[in-house]
């Protein structure tokens, strides 16, 4: 079984995206990015925050979900890059380096198809 993280802007997170619903309405549906997981068996096991710009701290945080979900024994097997970072965040590179040099495990970016393509039009 396939247990995702999704690590996101803590800005967007906190202060626009609402609950991150666009992420897990994809995952549910199995939209966008999750359509990966269409046949397989998967779920969500924690959302992070990157810790605020530029993300300094985004190891430890990983280093936390980790410490915070041993006593129920689970622990990611992916983790996917939500687009608050994927597609706006320009320390994009620098989180993703960090995260993929650290986590051990596959790193995939994207998550939910919901984004605007114009926002006026």
């Amino acid at each position: 079984m396939e247990k995702i993280l999704i690590v996101g802007c803590k800005n967007t997170m906190d202060d626009v995206c609402i609950g991150c619903s666009r992420c897990l309405v994809a995952f549910n549906r199995r939209q966008g990015i999750f359509e990966i997981y269409e046949d397989t068996d998967a779920e969500i096991v924690g959302m992070v925050g990157c810790g605020g710009c530029p993300a300094p701290a985004i190891v430890t945080r990983l280093m936390q979900v980790k410490l915070w979900n041993a006593p129920m024994n689970e622990k990611p097997t992916v983790i996917h890059i939500a687009p608050c970072i994927a597609e706006q965040c320009p320390y994009k590179e620098e989180i993703i380096k960090k995260i993929t040099a650290k986590a051990g495990i596959r790193v995939i970016e994207g998550t939910h198809p919901y984004v605007p393509k114009d926002i006026f039009a």
